[in-house]
């Protein structure tokens, strides 16, 4: 979707998290979320791709008491020092794509992994099919992916340019849900929704900050132009509106079925 992801993601790692605490109940939620379609249990063997800071990965080990750490993979080696130095002992970071994952160009702790999940990173994959073949190759029989995405259509109080824009380039769940069908995996396309309430004047500085890699593809000018549109549109100090996600899971089928 981006010209330079790894560019934006490096530029945003120090205050990434912020963008995400506003809401205390968002990151145990999205984690419990995730933990319930993967049906993780505590001998898993799990990556999350495209892990960033490891927000989620760190809320999930939480919640789960996990014998193996869960591999963060993330190309940004900036967004990766955010897990600590040294990470904690239930997170491994892995600088590396989705596509090294993919085409085995990276060694990995676990030769397999019984779950993985890719939470808003799919629309960053050039070749979609092609990656999410390679990644479900890597499960175990019986392995679980997860693609968390948002839907086609969002209502964000974004300005309206970034909503049509974000509906131009963002993949259709169905879309996805066809290549993990095709990768030979059994799917299940679900959706979830989070009431999101923010201080308006605390979204407006995410949105100048581009807390959204869509936001990464407008320039500084369209973006102050954006926000004056968005103080106009939403004059009210707190904004509240969903989160919605589509949540697809594939499932590889076992040795013996």
């Amino acid at each position: 979707m981006e010209r330079d992801v790894r560019g934006h993601y490096d530029g945003l790692a120090a205050e990434y998290d912020e963008h995400w605490v506003y809401d205390p109940e968002y990151v145990p939620w999205m984690s419990r979320r995730i933990a319930e379609a993967l049906r993780i249990a505590s001998t898993d063997r799990i990556a999350d791709i495209g892990s960033g800071t490891g927000l989620f990965a760190r809320e999930l080990a939480r919640q789960s008491r996990l014998s193996h750490p869960i591999l963060c993979v993330d190309p940004s080696e900036a967004m990766l020092r955010r897990l600590g130095t040294p990470p904690p002992p239930t997170l491994t970071p892995i600088v590396a794509s989705a596509e090294d994952i993919a085409e085995d160009r990276v060694q990995l702790p676990y030769k397999e992994l019984d779950a993985m999940w890719l939470k808003e990173s799919v629309h960053h994959l050039t070749d979609q099919e092609g990656t999410l073949r390679g990644l479900a190759h890597r499960l175990a029989p019986g392995g679980r992916m997860l693609v968390v995405m948002l839907p086609a259509t969002i209502r964000y109080p974004l300005f309206e340019a970034a909503l049509t824009r974000f509906e131009e380039l963002q993949p259709d769940p169905a879309v996805i849900e066809g290549h993990l069908r095709r990768a030979g995996l059994k799917t299940r396309l679900d959706h979830v929704e989070h009431e999101l309430r923010i201080d308006r004047d605390r979204y407006l500085g995410m949105v100048r900050a581009r807390y959204m890699s869509l936001l990464s593809t407008f320039s500084d000018s369209e973006i102050e132009e954006g926000i004056e549109e968005m103080r106009a549109t939403h004059p009210e100090p707190v904004l509240t509106f969903p989160d919605r996600f589509a949540f697809i899971v594939g499932r590889r089928a076992e040795e013996n079925a």
